[in-house]
C-alpha cells in the first residue's frame, strides 16, 4: 500500500528537464495521478541527449515514468481554458519557469487558487520568485558554479571540477517533494494551500549543509580533498593492485585495526596520527604511509580482510561493477518499464517502503509518448473531441 499511499492526489505538472520532473516522479511513484502538460513541441527534456534509446531521450524517460501525458497549447484560448479546469480540480500544481511566466499566461497562484484555495503549488527556479538574480536563468552546472560546490570537488591544485550527476537538479526535485507533501498535509487539515518557492540555489547550498557548516565555524575555504573526507582520516580512496578501495577506519578502533592489518604498528603509537584531528592534518603524510601496502593485493582481497576486521569499506565500482553485483540484484531497485518507442527501458525504481514488504510487486508505467493521453483528459474536464486541435495547438 505504500506506493499507493498518493492515491486520489492529482497532480499537474507543467515543469520540464529535470527537478521539476524528479518531484512529480516522486509524487507518481507513491501513487498521485501525475498529469504532464507539455506545449505542442513537447517539453524540452525530449531534446535532451545523448544517449537515445530509438530516438527517445534516455534522461526524459528516466524522470517521468508513471505520468499521464497531454498536450495543451496556453496562449490558445481553449489550452488556456483547459488548464485552468486541470487546475482547479487539482491538489498540487507543479511549474518550473522563470518566475513572472506563470503570471504573464494567467495561470499563478494568485489567480488560480481563488477558484481551489486548498491548492497547493509548487514553483521551482534557478534562484527563487525574488532576490537580485530571480529573473535569470540557471541550469546544475551553474548551481553548481555558483553555490560554491564546483570550487570544492577535485584534487588540491586542480580546475574546477562539475560532479556529472545532476546534483543541484535532483536536489531540488527532493526538496520540492518535501515540501509540497508537507504542504499538502497541512491543507488537508486547514483547506488552505499554499505556494511554494523551491530553487535549485537553495537545494544545492542545501546539499552542502556539513562545509557551509565548517566555513561558518572556521572562516577557512574548503580544500580540494580528492576522494578524501575533509573531517576524517583515513577515508578516502587508495589504489590497489587492480584497482581502487575506499577506506573508512577514522573511528579510534578502526584506525588501530587498520594499522595491524597492515602490520604498520608504528603508525598507532605515531603523535602525527594519534587523534582522528591530527590524521586529518597530517592527512599527505598519512597517505604515504598507508599506500604502499595496499598495492600489495588484490581489491577482493583487501575488501575480505578489511571487513573481516570490521573496517568499513568498499570497491571504488564502475556502473558495470554495480549492476552486476548480488546487492544491485537484491536491492529491489532495478526497474523496467515496455515503451511504445523506445521498447524496454531500464533505470533505477522507487524502493523505500515497509521494510518486509516486496520489492518487485508494483509495476512502473513508461513515460507518456507526447500527448499520449491528451483527448482522455480533456474529455475527463468536460471537453468534446472538437476541442483537441483547439487546445493542443498543432499537436495531431
Amino acid at each position: 500500500m505504500f506506493r499507493k499511499s498518493l492515491c486520489g492526489v492529482r497532480v499537474i505538472d507543467f515543469s520540464h528537464v529535470l527537478a521539476g520532473p524528479v518531484a512529480t516522479m516522486t509524487l507518481a511513484d507513491l501513487g498521485a495521478d501525475v498529469v504532464k502538460v507539455e506545449p505542442p513541441q513537447g517539453e524540452m527534456g525530449r531534446r535532451l541527449g545523448p544517449p537515445w534509446i530509438n530516438g527517445e531521450s534516455a534522461i526524459h524517460l528516466s524522470v517521468n515514468r508513471n505520468k499521464r501525458g497531454m498536450v495543451l497549447d496556453l496562449k490558445t484560448p481553449v489550452g488556456h481554458e483547459a488548464a485552468l479546469r486541470l487546475m482547479r480540480d487539482a491538489d498540487i500544481v507543479v511549474e518550473n519557469f522563470r518566475p513572472g511566466v506563470m503570471r504573464d499566461l494567467g495561470l499563478d497562484y494568485d489567480t488560480v487558487s481563488q477558484g481551489n484555495p486548498g491548492l497547493v503549488y509548487g514553483s521551482i527556479s534557478a534562484y527563487g520568485q525574488s532576490g537580485p538574480l530571480r529573473d535569470r536563468p540557471g541550469v546544475d552546472g551553474v548551481m553548481q558554479a555558483a553555490t560554491g560546490l564546483m570550487s570544492a570537488v577535485g584534487v588540491a591544485g586542480g580546475d574546477p571540477v562539475k560532479m556529472s550527476v545532476p546534483v543541484a537538479d535532483m536536489a531540488a526535485g527532493y526538496l520540492a517533494t518535501i515540501s509540497i507533501l508537507a504542504a499538502y498535509h497541512a491543507a488537508s487539515q486547514s483547506g488552505q494551500g499554499q505556494w511554494l518557492d523551491i530553487s535549485l540555489y537553495n537545494a544545492t547550498l542545501m546539499l552542502q549543509q556539513i562545509a557551509y557548516a565548517s566555513y561558518f565555524a572556521t572562516g577557512v575555504e574548503p580544500a580540494k580533498t580528492g576522494s578524501a573526507a575533509p573531517y576524517a582520516s583515513p577515508n578516502e580512496a587508495f589504489a590497489t593492485r587492480d584497482g581502487w578501495i575506499m577506506i573508512a577506519a577514522y573511528q579510534p578502533g578502526r584506525w588501530h585495526a587498520l594499522c595491524t592489518l597492515l602490520q604498520l604498528p608504528s603508525l598507532a603509537l605515531d603523535p602525527r596520527f594519534a587523534t582522528n584531528e591530527d590524521r586529518v592534518s597530517n592527512r599527505d603524510a598519512l597517505r604515504q604511509a598507508l599506500a604502499p601496502r595496499l598495492l600489495c593485493c588484490e581489491t577482493s582481497e583487501w575488501v575480505r580482510r578489511l571487513s573481516q576486521a570490521d573496517i568499513l569499506c568498499a570497491p571504488v565500482a564502475s556502473y558495470g561493477d554495480v549492476v552486476r553485483s548480488p546487492e544491485f540484484a537484491a536491492s529491489g531497485i532495478d526497474s523496467f518499464v515496455e515503451h511504445p518507442t523506445a521498447g524496454r527501458v531500464r533505470f533505477p525504481g522507487f524502493v523505500p517502503g515497509p521494510a518486509h514488504a516486496s520489492r518487485t510487486s508494483h509495476q512502473d508505467v513508461a513515460a507518456p509518448t507526447l500527448g499520449q493521453h491528451t483527448t482522455e483528459i480533456l474529455a475527463e474536464l468536460g471537453f468534446e473531441p472538437s476541442d483537441v486541435t483547439a487546445a493542443s495547438g498543432t499537436f495531431k
